[in-house]
């Protein structure tokens, strides 16, 4: 699991500095797939959907079978 893409929006200055130090907050608040399924009593595979990859390989087995 990682981070493909981040899209933000500043709300208030736009000072460098103050930039930096949102984007290290919201970073420091961030959890992990494995604390949410943990909290909500279910499985990290339940929450996490397949990767595309993954899900044609799959696919591609059925048809064969």
């Amino acid at each position: 699991v990682g981070i493909s893409d981040v899209v933000t929006k500043s709300i208030g200055s736009a000072n460098p500095y103050n930039m930096v130090r949102a984007t290290f907050d919201g970073l420091k608040v961030q959890t992990s797939p494995r604390m949410i399924a943990a909290r909500r009593g279910k499985k990290v595979s339940e929450l996490v959907g397949r990767r595309a990859g993954h899900a044609q390989e799959t696919a591609e087995t059925e048809d064969v079978a």
